[in-house]
């Protein structure tokens, strides 16, 4: 099994191989109708500064209020996981929330460079809130991708950190330590920079509460060490989509029964999954993986209240 710091190598026969068996078999296609997301509780959302909460934005865009703070992860609003307006995986769900229903955000925390997960337009308008830009923290190797795009807010750019593997930094107004931790995934984004950034995942660490935000990863020894430097974990944000076929997305992406060992693994009392239901990239259905996942939950008997599938827009308190 790789080590979570040598990146996944992907041949390009792998690609093609893959690219190929897609158009023979004629998978179907994704909703034509959105599916059913929540009105967000945007009073809440807004006037929260005390509870601990988590609200799902979509695919890996998310919401964490602890400790007083808006903590933003991989922020994409825009309509496709790609650099092209047009052209690439589309978004098959609107936003849970817009960029304009936002609380002002304090940090936002990057897992990967990959269009999915690091959206140019997205961080931009985030960058120019009504309450000044926020910090950004990321992986090591995308901080000048950064300070080439973000804009100048009354002329200074935001403040951008970046994070090594086992690195962190404390969001000193409210008491939250955020350590960047190593899971087995890759980086890329310009098909000449591969693994040359690095990616990772967070433990969010506050003196009454510990979460963890998975991001990509394939299933590795990596979360039971997380779990065994900062946890156990209170709740966890884990990825459940983008897995099929598993002979070529094995590595870089744990299906929903292995994202429930990594449940286990990280030692968190309650996950949420994520990573699913958004953007078509993989060829499982996009409402597939909570199906799956409520499959594994039955067979190893444990209530599926512990790993939940919210909708988008959805908040959960804890």
């Amino acid at each position: 099994m790789p080590r979570p710091e040598h990146g996944i190598e992907t041949r390009g026969q792998d690609v093609l191989r893959w690219m190929w068996a897609r158009a023979r078999q004629r998978l179907p296609r994704p909703p034509q109708a959105p599916l059913h997301g929540v009105v967000p509780d945007l009073e809440f959302v807004h006037a929260n500064r005390e509870h601990p909460a988590f609200t799902w934005i979509g695919h890996s865009s998310a919401l964490l209020q602890v400790g007083g703070a808006n903590v933003l992860f991989d922020p994409v609003f825009s309509r496709t996981a790609s650099p092209f307006r047009y052209i690439g995986p589309r978004r098959h769900q609107p936003p849970g929330l817009g960029i304009e229903e936002l609380p002002t955000i304090d940090a936002v925390l990057l897992t990967h460079n990959h269009y999915d997960h690091l959206d140019r337009p997205s961080m931009r308008a985030v960058a120019r809130q009504a309450g000044g830009a926020p910090r950004y923290i990321v992986p090591r190797g995308t901080e000048l991708w950064f300070a080439r795009n973000l804009p100048r807010v009354r002329g200074v750019l935001p403040h951008i950190e970046a994070l090594d593997w086992h690195g962190h930094t404390v969001l000193s107004d409210f008491g939250v330590a955020v350590h960047f931790e190593p899971v087995q995934h890759w980086s890329n984004r310009t098909g000449f920079d591969r693994n040359r950034s690095l990616w990772g995942s967070y433990a969010i660490v506050h003196p009454r509460f510990r979460f963890w935000f998975s991001g990509d990863l394939g299933y590795s020894s990596a979360p039971r060490t997380i779990g065994e430097r900062h946890g156990p974990f209170d709740a966890a944000a884990i990825a459940i989509g983008a897995y099929e076929p598993r002979w070529f997305m094995a590595p870089q992406h744990v299906n929903p029964d292995e994202a429930v060992q990594v449940m286990l693994d990280v030692g968190a009392a309650q996950a949420i999954g994520v990573h699913w239901g958004t953007f078509a990239l993989t060829d499982e259905p996009l409402d597939q993986p909570p199906k799956d996942l409520a499959a594994a939950l039955d067979q190893r008997r444990i209530a599926p209240e512990r790993f939940r599938v919210l909708r988008h827009g959805e908040t959960v308190r804890f």
